[in-house]
């Protein structure tokens, strides 16, 4: 009788806890391979609530990560549970180094941080002094994001980072003001388009400046085992280019088609009534854009890059084919955010 209670008492458990046994957390919900799948991906770690979500349950999410690698989760867990942990693990947390990134330079910040510098650099960009405010806080954000999201493999020095952001600043505001003293006689359009121009510009010096260290020592490229094989400089040319493109894609389709918009928004009579509310307004849609191009931009190439080892430095590839063969075909790294 006993044993039949106790028979009953495990089923009814079992039915009630599910088996996480073949449960991997590190394993992708989507499929990686695809541009939909990483798109997906970029949404839930990219979400700008989680911004919101206080240390102690980030905490919690990384103690429930741990726990889940090894296999020892707390009775009772949920799937559910595991894969919110999981979200806020990756919004918060290095994929290198597993450590705390800070608030600002998460890219889940880049919705409610990158709407309001945006939108400023749109609204107000007649003026010099305006100008080169909004350009110097841009590149002060971007240069923090930049290092908060680097490929944490390869160390950067101070002087590296002064030199970058002194590099970027002086290249967004250089072009900003240029450009706008040449566009004075073109058409009003024309001018708001100048943000743009500078955003671009500096994101070509800002990026490759923050990361050149592994320019110059090469990034670590792994076999699909994650045993390292060496440090490749073509890898990490590939990996900072890819990241340039994402990052001017991210601010393109706001900063290009909202001005646009603005302009013939301004024109109404109502709005001309309400001049005080064209900045809040033009923050707002810059967030309405950014909230789509943070996940699209982020999900245009692989987090982890796959590269033939036939594209490798000369060297490396003798290494490799004389400690592996023809068993290791292709290399991964992270190209870093």
């Amino acid at each position: 009788m006993g044993r039949t209670r106790d028979s009953t008492q495990f089923c009814v458990r079992s039915k009630m806890e599910p088996d996480l046994s073949g449960f991997n957390i590190d394993a992708p919900r989507w499929d990686q391979s695809t541009f939909l799948g990483r798109v997906k991906h970029f949404f839930n770690i990219t979400d700008p609530r989680t911004v919101l979500v206080p240390e102690r349950e980030l905490d919690w999410a990384k103690m429930m990560v741990e726990k889940s690698r090894m296999g020892v989760v707390p009775p009772g867990t949920q799937v559910e549970q595991l894969l919110y942990a999981k979200k806020l693990y990756d919004s918060a947390f290095h994929p290198d180094t597993g450590e705390k990134m800070n608030v600002i330079g998460r890219m889940s910040f880049q919705v409610p941080g990158g709407m309001i510098i945006t939108g400023f650099m749109l609204q107000f960009y007649r003026t010099t002094p305006a100008i080169i405010f909004w350009q110097w806080v841009n590149q002060s954000f971007n240069a923090l994001v930049n290092y908060t999201n680097r490929n944490a493999a390869s160390p950067t020095s101070v002087r590296q980072m002064a030199l970058s952001y002194l590099t970027a600043t002086t290249t967004a505001v250089t072009t900003a003001v240029s450009m706008n003293m040449l566009t004075k006689k073109a058409p009003p359009l024309v001018a708001r388009w100048v943000p743009f121009a500078a955003v671009a510009a500096a994101n070509c010096v800002n990026i490759p400046m923050m990361r050149q260290q592994e320019l110059i020592q090469g990034i670590s490229v792994k076999d699909k085992n994650h045993n390292e094989l060496g440090h490749s400089r073509r890898a990490a040319a590939i990996g900072i280019t890819q990241v340039v493109i994402s990052r001017i894609t991210m601010a393109a389709p706001g900063m290009i088609l909202l001005p646009i918009v603005m302009e013939r928004l301004e024109k109404l009579p109502f709005m001309q009534k309400v001049k005080v509310l064209h900045a809040p307004l033009q923050v707002m849609l810059c967030g309405c854009f950014l909230v789509f191009m943070v996940p699209v931009a982020c999900g245009l190439f692989p987090q982890i890059c796959e590269l033939p080892v036939s594209y490798l430095e000369q060297e490396l590839q003798d290494t490799i084919k004389a400690k592996y063969g023809e068993l290791v075909p292709s290399v991964y790294f992270n190209k870093g955010l």
